[in-house]
């Protein structure tokens, strides 16, 4: 069987500070950018993988939602643990002072964890936890 990941979806907010922070922070392209208001959500994908996705969307434009489950995702959100993505790039340091320089939430510094790589983490404007490696 061979099989590959799409697409995953994360969570999107504030379409305008995704963008800033996935492509303007992160270099990922962006691949559709549909829809208008509340029901705008984004594709992107990082330059060279074009098999590869994340969607950006609305978190609670479900309409099988009940109030109390999109009162809960909006918690989580809030919260910062609802969704997490785990990238990879082979300059940890230069990234890691792009993202510092853009603003972004920085959660965790550069750091040699116990488990064997090096690491940080920062939050994308709708809370995401974004865990970058170095490969």
């Amino acid at each position: 069987m061979d099989i590959t990941i799409h697409s995953t979806f994360l969570p999107q907010t504030d379409p305008e500070a995704s963008l800033a922070f996935w492509r303007d922070t992160l270099g990922f392209e962006v691949r559709l950018d549909v829809g208008s208001g509340a029901m705008r959500w984004l594709t992107i994908g990082p330059a060279g993988q074009p098999d590869t996705n994340i969607v950006l969307a609305p978190p609670n434009v479900d309409p099988t939602l009940t109030d109390d489950e999109k009162r809960t995702i909006n918690d989580l959100i809030a919260k910062g643990s609802y969704a997490m993505v785990l990238l990879t790039t082979d300059d940890l340091d230069g990234t890691f002072a792009t993202v510092e320089a853009s603003g972004a939430e920085i959660v965790q510094e550069p750091t040699d964890q116990p488990w064997g790589v090096r690491d940080f983490a920062v939050r994308d404007p709708a809370g995401t936890l974004v865990r970058i490696n170095k490969g």
